[in-house]
């Protein structure tokens, strides 16, 4: 039968042999160049024939493959394609496309091509016609590589995609050696970069620091690394040299002037004179300062940017070249930053039109050099430190190029691959080897002279091979488009990271945790005995971020299932501690008044170092079977992460480890170990498999840590920073806590980041009800309930009442709640840098008590709180609605202090464990702000009418006794704890804050001001 092809009709309007359109339409692919096909059969004339639109046929002379080279980099394999030269254009079949699984998406303008979710390749619309954006056809093995070494290809690339002009220049003043080459349209830069009409300046200073230009750019919706959102730029308007800033706020804008000020006028021993800026929120502060330095500042007139056109322009040239520079190499878009900074450094070595000199010279005196400049997100082999100094084995780390070092001459890294350090982290070195050809990040670059495999290649083949075997196979990668997409969400299985944008770091990340399970013995390979069944495993990915925001590193996690285990047979007691929360804040506070060193280790799959007892089989993990032993299964001989009994045996190995080296586990925190040398003292603080280590001098610590290394696979992360998620940050004498950066993520997670900040958490008028009607939002509502909770739980004591209320409500919230939960978030808002700062006085433990009697109308009960200080600040706190109903003021105010002396007998339990403090350790002080509950705490008898609390009144009548505690009054306004059971107004949040030690790490009043 003939061949139908439909197509459309202005195929006989346009004739060009080298297009290929894609059409969905078209039952078959058609292409008119012989010379296309990488292989080929002729067909006999007149034995098929094909239907145009029009009803003309036309013969088919062949058939064969077509490899079709994308701009995007991929190789298109098409197969069974026909010959047939009478066509006009070359045609691609929709159909056929699908059944290969590659999905085409048609928008207005173009069209976009996808396999498996990643990205093949896209066209536009020409015409009427979709057409595909092709590199180049070719029947022979593709090259790696765009460019050629010292072509103009090559310095168009390293000069960040710059204008053509400008590279000519460079070559006609000696600075570059190029050979000649004819110059043609930079796909790249037609992508990034817009064409727009400028004003031109009629007037230009005649020295440096004259005019400063000042713009601040937005670059918010995609948050680079360690967490910025804006650019500002500074450009001189003699040199038109230009520094360039990386902020997180807007209001860091001045401080980045003052900075910027104090570095020029050393530099060149000269002083602005006049600033030009817009009509931007963020230059309030200049006009006083200004006025003060006796600095002009001058500002556009309304609705005029133009008229700051330098600084505009040179904005628009800075963004171009940095979106040239992320799309030329398939770069994250979160490395903005980066191409941002060398997109001015280029900028800087590149001669201005109208002086003819590079602004570098004019700025620094002399001609910059340019022979080190690199391609950039090129591949790089860094020679890294290698702390174990092995002999055997790669010298280098797989590195991508990102930029020159600021401060020395030197070279910026992201690290990709290594032995000797974290993935993802960047690193500063002028000991690599450049590859300028290959960019690692961008999948289709085959460094290889093999030809590329056709995207038609099943998925088996598109993988590294994580069994290190010897077949070879092709990375993918998502590509730019879907990158910021995927940046926020942890894949969730093994197939969705190793076809992710981020999947070099993912495969990376599970070899090192198959060799540290290899290393550790954790398994062997046996067949499955008879009647046994084993379990399944899965892999758990995680990135782990710093506080700033920014990736700290990729971890891969291979998990056991342990929900299919049965308990008496694969399994027993599965109890195992962790250290309180209240531990970590009191260590902090003792490192405060002691002046303790505070380090930090992680111990490297934990889990895996506890000795199983029961004989439990497990099935292989995904991608990492044993060729030849496919078959068999994992035989455990070490606890495995999901294992019920893994936190017992890992907890079990570790306190054996340091009580057999004369280490004392605390009575009150099993998971707190000290130990006494000589005068010394060192504290291990244990939460599951990170560690904080305590102790009065280095040398005590740094022994601590190599007897630790000799015994576990242990990560030294240096001096304390964060732990747990809080951020720990020394002052001078002081230690701060914060969680600013989890509330940053927090409000912007569920849109509350822009939101107008409040002065107070909870509205004192607010009468809360339980909802009895339809529940409003509940999932999202919980959602961010939890987030507050951990965030209260750890750092923030001043919205424990507001949490604890809210939380009440969680089962079916309605509009009311929801409106009390934004008036949190804008609190949050407004005090999103508070954290608690622990000064080392009052070297003194102090609790206080409160209660809010009927504070819950909905059940008539009241609310307790308390909170304890030491060292200046907050180490306990609790804000929670009595189980009971009082029936008095008093009561309420009784149940609360029993529920305070508890946890101050557990506090001086702890620090009598502690060879730091007195010795007897002293009774702690309770504060209480009603004197009948006082009075009936210290009354050997106690009233009939309160016989209902008689073991309350017993338990704080005992503590008195052995001298755990001692009450005394203190008036309502000097209790720290009413905010825990109450909603008060702007001055009491203020003053009962300030006494918790809460206020702005970076010393900002960005919450309250100072009460009148």
């Amino acid at each position: 039968d003939d061949i139908i092809v439909a197509v459309v009709s202005q195929v006989n309007i346009v004739t060009n042999v080298s297009k290929w359109v894609v059409d969905s339409g078209a039952t078959r692919h058609i292409c008119a160049n012989r010379n296309a096909f990488s292989s080929y059969t002729a067909v006999e004339d007149g034995e098929e024939q094909v239907y145009l639109g029009d009803s003309r046929t036309t013969p088919v002379l062949g058939k064969g493959k077509v490899l079709i080279k994308l701009t995007s980099g991929k190789t298109l394999a098409l197969n069974d394609v026909l010959h047939v030269p009478s066509i006009r254009v070359n045609l691609v079949s929709v159909a056929l496309l699908g059944k290969v699984g590659v999905k085409v998406s048609f928008e207005s303008d173009k069209i976009v091509m996808t396999k498996n979710n990643v990205f093949v390749g896209k066209g536009y619309c020409d015409q009427g016609l979709f057409v595909l954006n092709v590199s180049e056809i070719t029947s022979e093995s593709a090259s790696s590589s765009a460019y050629m070494i010292d072509s103009y290809g090559m310095w168009h690339a390293r000069l960040g995609h710059v204008n053509s002009a400008y590279v000519l220049k460079l070559k006609r003043l000696g600075m570059i050696n190029m050979h000649d080459e004819q110059i043609g349209k930079c796909e790249i830069c037609v992508e990034s970069k817009l064409i727009k009409k400028t004003c031109h300046s009629v007037f230009r200073e005649s020295e440096p620091l004259s005019l400063i230009h000042y713009d601040l750019a937005d670059l918010k919706q995609t948050m680079s690394r360690g967490g910025k959102n804006y650019f500002v730029t500074f450009i001189d308007d003699f040199s038109r040299y230009t520094k360039v800033y990386l902020i997180k706020h807007k209001d860091e804008a001045f401080d980045m002037f003052l900075s910027y000020k104090a570095e020029v006028e050393n530099q060149l021993n000269k002083r602005i004179k006049r600033i030009r800026s817009d009509r931007g929120g963020e230059y309030m502060l200049f006009d006083d300062y200004c006025e003060k330095e006796g600095i002009i500042h001058e500002v556009t007139p309304p609705y005029s940017p133009e008229s700051n056109g330098v600084a505009e322009r040179k904005n628009r040239t800075l963004k171009e070249m940095m979106n040239a520079l992320l799309n030329s190499s398939s770069a994250p878009d979160n490395l903005w930053g980066e191409a941002l900074l060398t997109a001015c450094f280029l900028q800087n070595r590149i001669p201005h039109r109208r002086t003819g000199k590079t602004p570098y010279e004019l700025w620094k005196g002399y001609v910059p050099n340019l022979k080190y400049l690199r391609v950039w997100g090129c591949l790089a082999k860094v020679l890294l430190p290698d702390p174990k100094k092995r002999k055997i084995g790669p010298k280098t780390s797989d590195c991508m190029f990102i930029g020159y070092a600021e401060r020395s001459a030197a070279y910026r890294f992201l690290v990709l691959k290594s032995s000797v350090i974290d993935c993802n982290t960047i690193v500063e070195t002028k000991n690599a080897e450049f590859f300028e050809n290959i960019f690692p990040l961008k999948s289709s670059i085959n460094t290889s002279s093999t030809q590329p495999s056709p995207l038609e290649t099943s998925s088996e083949h598109m993988f590294e091979d994580l069994r290190r075997s010897k077949r070879q196979r092709k990375e993918t990668s998502f590509g730019s488009d879907f990158y910021t997409y995927l940046v926020e969400n942890d894949p969730i299985s093994f197939s969705e990271a190793i076809s992710s944008s981020d999947a070099i770091f993912w495969k990376e990340a599970i070899r090192i945790e198959i060799d540290s399970i290899k290393e550790n013995n954790t398994w062997t390979l046996v067949d499955l005995p008879k009647g046994a069944k084993p379990i399944g495993c899965k892999w758990i990915f995680k990135r782990k971020y710093n506080p700033d925001g920014s990736i700290e590193k990729y971890k891969a996690r291979l998990v056991a299932k342990g929900f299919t285990q049965k308990q008496d047979i694969d399994f027993f007691d599965t109890f195992a501690p962790v250290a309180r929360i209240s531990s970590i804040r009191v260590l902090i506070a003792l490192a405060s008044i002691h002046r303790l060193v505070i380090h930090q280790m992680d111990v490297k799959t934990a889990f895996l170092n506890g000795e199983l007892e029961e004989e439990i089989y497990m099935t292989q993990p995904e991608g990492c079977e044993v060729p030849g032993q496919e078959n068999k299964v994992c035989r455990l001989l070490k606890s495995l992460y999901g294992l019920k009994q893994a936190p017992k045996q890992w907890h079990e190995k570790f306190d054996q480890v340091l009580l057999n080296d004369g280490f004392s586990s605390s009575s009150a925190d099993k998971c707190v170990y000290t130990k006494s040398m000589n005068d010394d003292c060192v504290i291990i603080c244990l939460y599951v498999d990170d560690m904080l280590i305590f102790g009065t001098c280095d040398d005590i610590v740094f022994k601590t840590k190599s007897f630790l290394a000799s015994n576990f696979d242990m990560k030294d992360m240096g001096e304390a920073s964060v732990i747990l998620g809080v951020k720990v940050v020394r002052k001078g004498d002081s230690i701060l806590l914060s969680q600013g950066h989890y509330v940053e993520r927090l409000l912007k997670k569920f849109d509350y980041y822009d939101c107008k900040s409040v002065t107070t958490p909870y509205d004192v008028n607010s009468q809360l009800k339980q909802n009895k009607g339809d529940s409003l939002a509940q999932s999202q509502y919980a959602q961010i309930i939890g987030s507050l909770l951990h965030l209260m739980n750890f750092s923030r004591p001043d919205i424990a009442y507001a949490v604890s209320r809210l939380s009440r409500y969680t089962h079916c919230p309605n509009q009311d709640h929801w409106e009390a939960l934004a008036r949190l978030m804008r609190y949050l808002r407004g005090t999103m840098d508070y954290g608690i700062e622990y000064s080392g006085f009052p070297a003194v433990l102090e609790g206080y008590s409160d209660a809010n009697w009927i504070s819950d109308s909905d059940e008539t009960k009241s609310t307790s709180g308390y909170v304890f200080t030491l060292g200046g600040g907050a180490i306990a706190w609790r804000s929670v609605r009595q189980s009971i109903i009082a029936r008095s003021t008093m009561e309420s105010e009784f149940v609360a202090l029993e529920m305070t002396s508890t946890e101050a007998e557990w506090l001086r339990n702890f620090l009598a464990n502690i060879p730091l403090g007195m010795k007897p350790t002293p009774s702690v002080s309770i504060h209480c702000d009603n004197q009948s509950a006082i009075a009936i705490a210290k009354n050997k008898s106690y009233n009939g009418k309160n016989r209902h609390i008689q073991l309350r009144h017993n338990i704080v009548k005992q503590l008195l006794k052995d001298g755990t505690i001692s009450i005394n009054y203190v008036k309502s306004e000097g209790n720290l704890a009413d905010p825990l059971t109450k909603p008060l107004g702007r001055k009491m949040i203020y003053e009962t804050s300030r006494g918790m030690g809460l206020k702005p790490i970076e010393n900002k009043q960005v919450m309250v001001t100072q009460p009148l």
